[in-house]
């Protein structure tokens, strides 16, 4: 006679909720890091621009925006850039991401601040990853 397997339903339980823990966790984080991934994009492109990474912004921006990225390098090619210490951006809203700090510039002698609080910008999600769209 053949010999049945005997379930400790204790033992099953427990192992069953470790797993669903487990699976919740992880569910938690992927939506954590996707929910982060619109406000990390908006930042690398910044810290690009900055940098006057062309390539980098231009790979950071929609398809949409690329023209308007490609304006933002223009426009910091002569200048020296700096984000300020405080500088973060946080997701605000539904692809909306809002930063704060500021951007210094030089021209000439002259240093100017930037500030970045009060703009919105925009996010979208492209070939599985977030990029830049623009701003308000």
């Amino acid at each position: 006679m053949a010999r049945v397997a005997e379930i400790d339903y204790n033992s099953f339980m427990q192992k069953r909720i470790i797993l669903l823990t487990l699976f919740a966790l992880l569910l938690t984080a992927c939506a954590s890091s996707a929910a982060g991934g619109g406000a990390l994009a908006v930042e690398n492109y910044l810290n690009a621009l900055i940098a006057k990474d062309a390539d980098a912004v231009i790979n950071g921006s929609c398809l949409e925006w690329e023209s308007g990225a490609q304006a933002d390098i223009d426009s910091f090619l002569t200048v020296e850039a700096s984000l300020t210490e405080d500088f973060a951006c946080a997701d605000s809203g539904p692809n909306q991401v809002e930063c704060s700090g500021a951007i210094l510039f030089t021209y000439g002698d002259e240093v100017q601040e930037l500030l970045l609080e009060g703009t919105v910008y925009s996010v979208v999600e492209e070939a599985g990853e977030w990029r830049m769209c623009g701003y308000q």
